[in-house]
């Protein structure tokens, strides 16, 4: 077998010298892959939590159109966010992914063992798994309505009561008065929020910084090589 070839045929910067070394890789691998899937599909699940959480009737800050709920069997009022629940229950599975081949792999001596045949039919479903959220979530979000006008419900106004306290802070108030201040108004019954607000910030509402983000995204993605991967198997498979 001519090592060098096969590192230059697969698409490899160099090769693993050490071959005791190259198969201790086993299951190491694995388990890179499988964190850092585990940690994608966490932040996933949460936001699909969000989504189920702020789509319910006791908050209602977001919906989706009909064609992208389901009915509940009893109550015809009510849009089910299916496909969030579903998401969110892929990824809690896919987050028990590193778990599942440590232990197949943990107590295992140096070389190769017939265990490893196992880490295929545990991680290959699960990256198709994250792949099909990972799809999904960016269609339903692309649908997604926002209630624009719900935080000016007579609920939500105590939510704008340290927006009234730096307001005051700003007009040379001590932050201790200015905090008895509101507080007095609120229990007082007497509490009128001011709703403008012009967050100005990196990373506030008001500057999301989305731009920065992308294009700290564009510098990541540039790390990996996936065209050399690409060509390395086209160039197998003629």
């Amino acid at each position: 077998l001519n090592r060098t070839l096969t590192t230059r045929l697969l698409g490899f910067d160099d090769l693993a010298y050490n071959s005791v070394y190259a198969q201790m890789g086993r299951g190491k691998t694995e388990k890179i892959m499988a964190f850092a899937m585990s940690s994608v599909a966490a932040t996933l699940s949460k936001m699909a939590m969000d989504v189920c959480l702020f789509m319910s009737q006791n908050f209602g800050f977001v919906s989706f159109p009909d064609n992208l709920t389901t009915g509940s069997s009893i109550m015809p009022h009510k849009k089910n966010p299916d496909v969030f629940e579903l998401i969110r229950a892929r990824c809690n599975t896919i987050q028990a992914l590193p778990n599942e081949i440590i232990l197949v792999t943990s107590n295992l001596p140096s070389g190769y063992h017939r265990d490893f045949q196992l880490l295929k039919e545990i991680l290959f479903p699960a990256i198709l798994s994250l792949k099909e959220c990972l799809l999904m979530s960016q269609m339903m979000m692309k649908n997604i309505r926002v209630n624009k006008n719900i935080i000016r419900d007579e609920k939500y106004k105590y939510c704008f009561s340290v927006e009234e306290v730096n307001k005051k802070v700003q007009q040379g108030i001590p932050f201790r008065d200015a905090y008895l201040q509101v507080a007095g108004e609120i229990e007082k019954g007497q509490f009128t929020p001011s709703y403008a607000i012009a967050h100005t910030h990196e990373g506030s509402i008001g500057n999301l910084c989305n731009e920065k983000i992308r294009k700290k995204m564009k510098t990541v993605l540039a790390g990996f090589h996936f065209e050399k991967a690409r060509k390395a198997e086209k160039a197998l498979l003629q």
